[in-house]
């Protein structure tokens, strides 16, 4: 079994309001790509002394390089236009209100690597601290969002031909990352419990003709398929219900994802699970993960900046391992504070007291 980490950071961090500033600077051709290098690298040094302080088990660099945390599918590829289809609904699962989202970019074209992002973080980071380090990538999945039946359907007929392209793209992604010194490799995919757990986004699946029926198998094959195992690297597979208190938008338990995708996920050897409120049920499905795998238990909330209570949390790890084991277990954040570069509604000061809770209560669980 891999080595636990038990305070885990899942990926992006809070943006200072200086590198938010810089960006908008950069992109107005205000300030130099050299200056604005500087200003990022800077960003990423505290970030890295914010982690090695509070002390979490592994760092990341915060992903503070990316406007969004799946840049290297909005970004990072030729065949992906700045056209803005028409919007889709999204419905607030607590509010019950209707959103309209439509995605700043769309597949016109096959796709293929322009840049990896991941590896100008990582190495920087590499140098920064001797700590263990954690690199995200985005799942191929996630370009759901950026195929369309009016636009992408000349390039792409069938949307999973491009999920299994985009996915070629990221396992070539991993082995340099692999190739760096790379030991720990997580890939987000919120789509996965987005699409099993939530009627509302299986019904807009269906209306876009991404056949969500092909979720099991194809989806998770083609995500497994990046993990395939490289020696010296952990996968870890994450999955969470939206990032943002104002956009909730999917609710259900891990019964389905449990049941039909983790057997499946077998070259990923952590699965990182968010559980900070209702939305996700129960931790009953957690008995059905193989015991070859450890689950990091997002209990922590990154969408209110109210701070939970330490005994509270210690209670559900406990409630938890009635159904794992407590040795199979670890603590994180429900998700990164920053999933888009405007980041959650927390202070700096509170991010860090979330980051410190994670921290103090793996120590004293498993001390």
């Amino acid at each position: 079994m891999t080595k636990i980490h038990r305070a885990e950071v899942v990926g992006s961090l809070l943006r200072t309001d200086d590198l938010k500033e810089a960006r908008r600077a950069v992109a107005a051709n205000e300030l130099s790509a050299l200056d604005f290098k500087h200003l990022e690298d800077k960003a990423v040094d505290d970030a890295v002394e914010l982690q090695e302080k509070i002390g979490v088990d592994n760092l990341t660099d915060g992903e503070l390089r990316r406007s969004f945390f799946c840049d290297h599918v909005m970004t990072a590829l030729d065949g992906v236009s700045e056209i803005d289809a028409p919007p889709f609904d999204l419905f607030h699962v607590t509010t019950g209100e209707r959103a309209q989202m439509s995605m700043p970019a769309t597949v016109t074209g096959k796709i293929s690597g322009k840049r990896m992002l991941s590896v100008e973080e990582f190495t920087y980071l590499r140098g920064r601290s001797t700590a263990p380090l954690k690199a995200t990538l985005s799942s191929p999945i996630t370009l759901n969002y950026l195929w369309h039946p009016e636009y992408s359907t000349e390039a792409y007929s069938d949307p999973y031909d491009l999920f299994r392209d985009a996915a070629a793209v990221l396992r070539n992604e991993a082995l340099e990352l692999a190739r760096l010194g790379c030991e720990y490799i997580q890939i987000d995919a919120p789509e996965l419990i987005h699409v099993l757990a939530d009627e509302n986004v299986w019904q807009r699946w269906l209306r876009y003709n991404l056949q969500p029926e092909r979720i099991v198998p194809e989806a998770i094959d083609i995500i497994n398929s990046i993990a395939d195992p490289i020696p010296g690297v952990t996968f870890g597979l994450h999955v969470c219900r939206a990032n943002a208190s104002y956009l909730a938008v999917a609710r259900g338990g891990y019964g389905r994802f449990v049941s039909e995708l983790v057997p499946r996920a077998t070259n990923f050897s952590n699965l990182l699970l968010e559980y900070d409120d209702e939305r996700s049920g129960d931790f009953a499905p957690l008995a059905d993960i193989p015991d070859d795998k450890k689950i990091v238990l997002g209990l922590v909330s990154t969408k209110r900046a109210g701070l939970e209570n330490g005994d509270e949390v210690r209670a559900r790890i406990h409630e938890a391992a009635r159904y794992t084991g407590l040795d199979r277990l670890a603590l994180s954040t429900q998700c990164g504070f920053a999933s888009m570069e405007s980041g959650n509604d927390l202070t700096m000061a509170q991010q860090a007291d979330k980051l410190r809770l994670v921290v103090d209560t793996a120590r004293e669980v498993w001390s």
